[in-house]
């Protein structure tokens, strides 16, 4: 953190980890997971993609609620004004690289949304299914860090929640804007994590509760 930032009180104060925790899972879908298609396969977004897996088997088997989404349209009418090509083109939903990754997904477990917009809470029903599990914590997963996941983040605090982003479960297509949007919204709004801190925090929170 800049010594200007510091000095005016940015990131002071911790976020912490509250009574009960909720995961979103941000747009895991093939799109940016299965490298043949225009926008996956980026280094972090892969990453990311093995570290969320490994914090999902635990947070299902801790009876943890996760809510996982895609972003998809019936055509390019339906979108917002996408200034990204490969959107435009292939995220809809009779394209194959829409679907949510099955590596990641369990369809017996997971709510899953297909969001129009940028983040996971905007007019999905994720916040009202976290409501009645009464989720005060959310763990944002996913990709890509400086935009859907920074919308998240943003919209989690919004709703009040404790927002913690384990930094080596989101990804972006480059470094730079994967830390310079996690410092920001850290100095912010949340607390930028790793996956093993994450999981110690399920782990304590599932023994208190047992």
């Amino acid at each position: 953190m800049s010594d200007d930032y510091a000095r005016r009180s940015y990131g002071e104060i911790g976020v912490g980890f509250g009574r009960k925790p909720g995961i979103v899972v941000v747009d895991f879908m093939l799109a940016f997971t299965d490298p043949q298609y225009p926008l996956g396969g980026a280094p972090l977004v892969l990453r990311a993609f093995e570290n969320t897996r490994k914090l999902l088997e635990v947070a299902r088997r801790h009876d943890v609620p996760v809510a996982t989404c895609n972003t998809a349209y019936m055509n390019e009418r339906e979108m917002p004004y996408w200034k990204i090509t490969a959107v435009r083109e292939t995220f809809r939903h009779d394209h194959p690289s829409a679907a949510i990754d099955p590596r990641i997904y369990d369809p017996s477990y997971d709510l899953a949304v297909c969001k129009k917009g940028p983040s996971i809470f905007f007019q999905t029903g994720v916040a009202d299914y976290f409501a009645k599990e009464r989720v005060d914590t959310v763990i944002v997963t996913g990709c890509n860090t400086s935009g859907c996941i920074r919308a998240t983040a943003i919209d989690s605090f919004s709703h009040r929640y404790r927002t913690i982003v384990p930094e080596d479960c989101v990804g972006d297509i480059e470094e730079q804007p994967h830390r310079d949007n996690l410092r920001d919204i850290g100095r912010r709004y949340v607390d930028v994590s790793d996956l093993q801190t994450v999981l110690a925090q399920i782990e304590e929170w599932r023994k208190g509760n047992a």
